[in-house]
């Protein structure tokens, strides 16, 4: 890849690495506590799967794009690179989806369901939440735009070889 395609790709994977590491330790930190009927409950990510899934996704989003910094550009893993980059931006989309559902129902509650909303309650832990999913689709978006690039690139490459 010359050096004129690999720029953008290149700058796409730091603004990626920095959301996903944004995104992470915002949802890391994301705690707070709140006193209802003279009773304590404190919110905090490990309280729901679908957050620790969102920071591992992250993470395991954000080591992938370390190494990719750092590999050479004149490999011919390119291919292989196209497919873990479909697999990690389809990874960073699911946990976002999902924590977006669980964000939903701590901001409005569900009626029918009968559960309350609780952002009301600790707004710090809900601020830290909806950061990190402003975060973790930059990254998402990121991850989108180089798969764009590189799927053009590639048939790029085919349409020459014929």
């Amino acid at each position: 890849m010359t050096l004129s395609k690999r720029i953008p790709i290149l700058l796409l994977r730091l603004l990626a690495l920095g959301a996903a590491v944004s995104a992470t330790v915002v949802m890391f930190t994301s705690h707070d506590s709140a006193e209802v009927f003279n009773m304590k409950f404190e919110a905090k990510y490990t309280n729901s799967p679908t957050f620790k899934y969102f920071i591992l996704m992250n993470a395991i989003a954000s080591v992938y794009t370390l190494i990719l910094i750092f590999f050479p550009s004149k490999s011919s893993y390119g291919h292989f690179i196209l497919v873990s980059d479909l697999i990690m931006a389809l990874l960073l989309d699911s946990s976002i989806s999902a924590c977006v559902a669980i964000g939903d129902v701590g901001k409005n509650g569900n009626s029918h369901a009968g559960w309350l909303p609780i952002c009301g309650q600790v707004p710090k832990f809900c601020d830290h939440v909806r950061g990190a999913l402003i975060a973790g689709f930059v990254a998402a978006v990121a991850y989108f735009i180089i798969l764009l690039y590189s799927l053009h690139n590639v048939m790029n490459l085919f349409a020459l070889n014929t």
